[in-house]
């Protein structure tokens, strides 16, 4: 089971205010130790909106919409990927997972499951997915 650990943006980060380095060494030594357990997929943090972009969809036409994005609840800062054999698994794991606000401030991550590629019913489409090795547990 993989799950995406999602970091949600603060006027902070959104304001590209770095993280302090005992905020890095936190997240430095959780990942660490995701990755000596044998879970972590992926991780980083992301620039803020103002740096980004939207595509807005209406039928067949696209409309770009430049950052920064006002709602910043919204917003990602970040993620980290695991896999584990679990929800319970999943849940153990990000509540160790450290404050990501700046200076302690209040901060807050989502867990959010994917989709494998055994979710869906068997088709051509999902073959294709399967033959790029997208959605496939490693």
């Amino acid at each position: 089971m993989r799950f995406m650990i999602i970091v949600k943006a603060t006027k902070d980060s959104e304001a590209g205010v770095m993280p302090e380095e005992k905020l890095i060494a936190a997240m430095a030594t959780f990942h660490e130790e995701l990755q000596k357990a044998g879970v972590l997929l992926d991780a980083s943090g992301l620039q803020p909106s103002k740096k980004g972009w939207r595509i807005k969809y209406s039928g067949t036409k696209r409309t770009v919409i430049d950052g920064p994005f006002t709602e910043t609840k919204e917003l990602i800062a970040g993620y980290t990927m695991i896999q584990v054999k679990s929800r319970e698994e999943a849940m153990e794991w990000t509540r160790r997972f450290p404050n990501p606000a700046v200076d302690g401030k209040e901060g807050e991550i989502e867990v959010r499951q994917l989709f494998e590629l055994e979710d869906f019913g068997p088709s051509e489409a999902v073959e294709r997915f399967r033959d790029m090795g997208i959605g496939e547990k490693k």
